[in-house]
């Protein structure tokens, strides 16, 4: 097993004034910091769905990933600045330091805040709400892991975060 190590967060957030709605992951996977994006691992979902909620088509390249979320007004974070974490498991991590997500929120109409995952809903609830007082809303973790939820019910899901 893999210990358990630290890691910081180096993608910068997505967004613009314009974004009302944000997305929070709660750290990039070792695949998404080698991409240099969000949701990096081929095989994770999320691209796939938020392309389908919007009925476009799947972005891609991080150009087009940018576009389709800057079209719609969505802004893509993730609620940790550093942790210590295995791998790309969220249950391993340790020492959790949030991102300055209020600080965020000054410089957009952000007016919803979703998670992508109950740890990354925790994490949010535990360490950032009370700087913001906006409650998160939970979606499915679109990770390759999280396979008991199909395809249509990540659609059904994420159809929430249209404004």
């Amino acid at each position: 097993m893999a210990e358990l190590g630290l890691v910081y967060h180096e993608i910068p957030p997505l967004w613009a004034p314009d974004s009302r709605v944000l997305i929070l992951g709660s750290i990039p996977s070792p695949r998404s910091r080698e991409t240099g994006f969000y949701y990096g691992h081929p095989r994770n979902r999320f691209w796939k769905t938020v392309a389908a909620v919007f009925g476009e088509a799947v972005p891609e390249t991080i150009e087009e990933k940018k576009a389709l979320m800057l079209k719609h007004r969505l802004a893509l974070w993730d609620v940790l600045q550093s942790c210590y974490i295995r791998g790309a498991s969220d249950g391993s991590i340790k020492d959790p330091v949030p991102n300055d997500i209020r600080g965020l929120m000054g410089k957009t109409e952000i007016s919803r805040i979703f998670t992508t995952g109950e740890k990354a809903d925790r994490l949010y609830m535990k360490l950032v709400y009370q700087s913001t007082g906006l409650r998160s809303e939970r979606l499915p973790s679109t990770s390759p892991a999280n396979c008991a939820v199909s395809d249509a019910e990540l659609v059904r899901a994420y159809e929430r975060i249209i404004i």
